[in-house]
């Protein structure tokens, strides 16, 4: 090792020695609440059914079953920008599940961020909401978890960078970033309004997407939107603002596009589709109703006005309306006006938010709402990556962003091209 490598890794080491301390003096922050009885958590039919919608609810499966795997089981993969995690398999396996952990154990995670064996969790679990949780929750979320057939399915180690693969770095990052606290509720508000405050902070983790990340992944706890990190989408507002938000929809419209994945002039695709399909619309309409109530309370961000965007050269345009006419007029109207189950384009907020790339990503590669009770046989948008090219796709991209009173930023190649080989998830 050369010299300046052992100054580097000195260097290192004495930061990490100073947040160990910093650590160990300021860490007695953990909170632990006891089951009220045996009966709170006991694998009673009462509790499992609860437990079982609690997990919808909080779309477990989602992230604990991989492709093609049992479900629960754990190994899906999740991208983050300081590497690979792969999740755990939380079915009653002995040996590779959650078979030998107790109800206290269970609470221990949501609430405390912290695994059975004392490891600190990778806020990728999203304990950060899950604290909110209550432990009668909890608990029915464990007997149903318990009652599950157990899947032997041993759990894949993390694969992260240096410092990230660190339980010091990560104390340090919960010092800075995490405290435990039980959801509270607001005296001043109505019991729908609180239901759906714990619904949205809570279980339904909404902030995990629907909010921006500092470079150390920590979000700023807002449903002000956000870049996913490493996915390639943007979830929009869902706060009050006007344009960006839900400030002009109606709480029907919220409720309907939750349960079903399509609304007036709205449908849900990407990471959102798999959200509706596999967790909100097995949810009741109270809860879901309820949600919508709580959304439409939050107040918009205080960000300054944008400047108005720039206006592309107009033969960018001509020869985006005429791209538009050839390919996507038939569904959605000469004037963006939407036909049938097929979305309008004018207002559409995907096409007015700062970022394009959901818009980008739709051209390229479809845009499928999914299949749900309430519209078990959605239409979709075919992809145009194998017909058009980067220039075209910014082209018509930039046409639509502009046309029948949008008025956001053109598109060009290189943005386009950014997102072409990005998977689907």
């Amino acid at each position: 090792m050369s010299r300046r490598a052992r100054l580097l890794a000195g260097a290192v080491l004495g930061v990490l020695a100073a947040l160990a301390i910093a650590v160990a003096l300021a860490w007695p922050r953990e909170q632990f609440v006891p089951a009220a009885s045996p009966e709170a958590w006991g694998p009673t039919s009462a509790n499992i059914a609860r437990g079982a919608y609690l997990a919808r609810a909080g779309d477990c499966m989602a992230c604990h079953s991989a492709r093609g795997g049992a479900p629960y089981a754990g190994g899906r993969a999740m991208e983050t920008p300081f590497g690979t995690l792969y999740t755990p398999n939380i079915t009653p396996d002995r040996a590779t599940g959650i078979g030998k952990w107790s109800a206290d154990d269970f609470w221990n995670a949501l609430h405390n961020g912290k695994s059975r064996d004392g490891r600190l969790l990778y806020p990728a679990f999203p304990y950060t909401s899950y604290t909110k949780v209550s432990r009668a929750d909890s608990d029915a979320l464990f007997a149903w978890l318990r009652s599950l057939p157990p899947r032997q399915a041993q759990n894949r180690a993390h694969a992260l960078r240096f410092p990230y693969d660190s339980q010091l770095a990560l104390a340090g990052w919960r010092l800075l970033y995490f405290k435990p606290g039980v959801f509270e509720e607001d005296a001043k508000r109505g019991a729908q309004w609180n239901r759906g405050a714990y619904l949205v902070e809570g279980l339904g983790h909404c902030s995990a997407c629907h909010s921006t990340r500092n470079r150390f992944g920590a979000s700023d706890d807002g449903l002000g939107g956000g870049l996913i990190p490493t996915i390639g989408w943007y979830a929009p507002s869902l706060t009050s603002d006007g344009e960006a938000g839900l400030g002009k929809w109606k709480e029907e419209h919220i409720v309907q596009l939750l349960r079903t994945g399509v609304a007036p002039g709205a449908s849900v695709t990407g990471p959102m589709a798999e959200v509706v399909a596999q967790s909100l619309q097995h949810m009741n309409e109270a809860d879901v109703r309820a949600m919508a109530v709580y959304l439409k309370s939050l107040p918009g961000g205080s960000s300054p006005a944008r400047e108005p965007a720039p206006r592309a050269p107009d033969q960018v345009l001509e020869e985006g309306s005429r791209l538009y006419r050839q390919h996507c007029a038939a569904c959605h109207g000469e004037r963006g006006e939407g036909l049938g189950p097929y979305p309008a384009l004018a207002g559409n907020r995907a096409l007015s938010l700062a970022e394009p790339v959901n818009a980008i990503r739709v051209v390229l590669n479809g845009g499928f709402a999914p299949a749900t009770t309430g519209n078990p046989r959605p239409y979709g948008m075919p992809p145009f990556s194998h017909v058009l090219d980067d220039a075209q796709v910014a082209t018509l991209v930039t046409y639509l962003r502009a046309s029948w009173g949008n008025a956001a930023a053109p598109v060009s190649s290189a943005q386009v091209n950014r997102y072409r080989a990005v998977p689907l998830d």
